[in-house]
This record gives C-alpha cells, sequence and structure tokens, in this order.
C-alpha cells in the first residue's frame, strides 16, 4: 500500500511506530499538503462573493494551482520514503576490502544523493504555496483568515521539516561540493519564505487579536 493511500489511523500508526518509513520527510509533504489545502478552501470561501468580485480571478488560479500542489505533495510522501531505502541498504554492505569500501562509498554517493531529491522538491512546493497562501490571506475571505494563517504555519513546518531531512543527507556526504551545493538551494529557501510565513501568520495574527 502506497502511504498516500492509507487512512488517517494507519498512516499515523505507522508514522509512530519503529518503522523508519514514512519519516520526517514524508511527515512534512503531509503537513504542506494540509496547509496547502487550508489555502485553497481559503479561495473557495471566497469565490462567488460580491464583496471580493476583484479577487476572484486570483482565487480561481488559487484554487487550480493548489489542487496541482496538494497531488505532487501526496505523491513526495511515497517518493520519500522509496529515496530511503537504497540508503538504508548501503549501510549493510560489506567493507571489509579495499574495493569493498569503494563499492560502498559509491552506492553512499548515489544513494545520499537520491534521498535529498524529495525533501528538496518538498521545499520547493511549500515555496509556491505560501506565495499563493500570501493572496489567500490578503484577498480572501475575512471570514476565513484564521485558515490562512494556519496553512501558513503548516507550510513553514513542512518547509523547515523538509530541510532538515536534506542537511541530515548532505551530513553524511565525502563530496563537499555537492553537500554545499544542496545546502545553499536549501537555506535560499529557508531564507527567503520562512519570513515570509511568519509576515502571513503575523499579519492574520494582528487582525484577530483584539
Amino acid at each position: 500500500m502506497n502511504f498516500s493511500d492509507m487512512t488517517l489511523a494507519e498512516f499515523t500508526d505507522r508514522l509512530a511506530s519503529s518503522d523508519a518509513v514514512p519519516g520526517g520527510g514524508g511527515a512534512s509533504a503531509l503537513a504542506g499538503c494540509l496547509g496547502t489545502c487550508l489555502g485553497s478552501m481559503v479561495a473557495h470561501l471566497t469565490v462567488g462573493k460580491k464583496k471580493y468580485a476583484d479577487a476572484q480571478e486570483d482565487m480561481e488560479e488559487l484554487i487550480r494551482k493548489t489542487r496541482t500542489l496538494r497531488e505532487e505533495l501526496l505523491a513526495l510522501i511515497d517518493r520519500d520514503a522509496e529515496m530511503f531505502a537504497p540508503l538504508s541498504k548501503t549501510y549493510s554492505m560489506p567493507k571489509s576490502t579495499p574495493e569493498e569500501i569503494a563499492k560502498r562509498d559509491e552506492a553512499m554517493k548515489e544513494a545520499l544523493n537520491g534521498a535529498c531529491q524529495a525533501p528538496l522538491q518538498i521545499m520547493e512546493k511549500m515555496c509556491a504555496a505560501l506565495d499563493l497562501i500570501r493572496t489567500a490571506a490578503e484577498k480572501g475571505s475575512s471570514l476565513a483568515v484564521s485558515d490562512a494563517g494556519d496553512a501558513a504555519v503548516f507550510c513553514k513546518a513542512a518547509l523547515q521539516g523538509a530541510s532538515l531531512n536534506v542537511f541530515i543527507n548532505t551530513k553524511l556526504m565525502k563530496d563537499r561540493a555537492a553537500a554545499k551545493d544542496y545546502n545553499d538551494r536549501a537555506n535560499r529557501m529557508l531564507q527567503e519564505y520562512v519570513p515570509l510565513a511568519d509576515r502571513i501568520y503575523h499579519q492574520v495574527a494582528g487582525q484577530l487579536v483584539v
């Protein structure tokens, strides 16, 4: 069974168990999907309302884009788990001779590179989602503004969570140039989009706290 096809009870039971997958990457993808869903909900609650006629086109676009993002994020739950399997196998590879060590090192290099891909993609999806959620918070129905804030919080958690899954893999890389490239990509997204998520949250909280 694909993790994305599990019931919530099945997924959370598996996540809470001693099984290695799903792990932080899959949980981050799910958190990001939930945040993206909330952004879509705000848009759905806005379209068709006379008061928000000027935002109609933006909200319709938001609904279309979040639908794609949600599908991609669900797929990334499974993709992250799939890419962990080769990495797990490398730890049990023999390393008694120079030949075995070289073979193991090459397999480890390939596996670590592969294991960085899904978390980086999750981060990229979260950046796209947060751009949309900013629009939802600014132009969406005031009756759902708290949901826009919730969406930003979920997506920020997913962004930061996925980054840790990048960093734990790059830490093990012997190819430090490749590690730096992955780290730089992750850090650029964190530096731009964590503050954006915080701004959305504080904007929403400022409208609600009296």
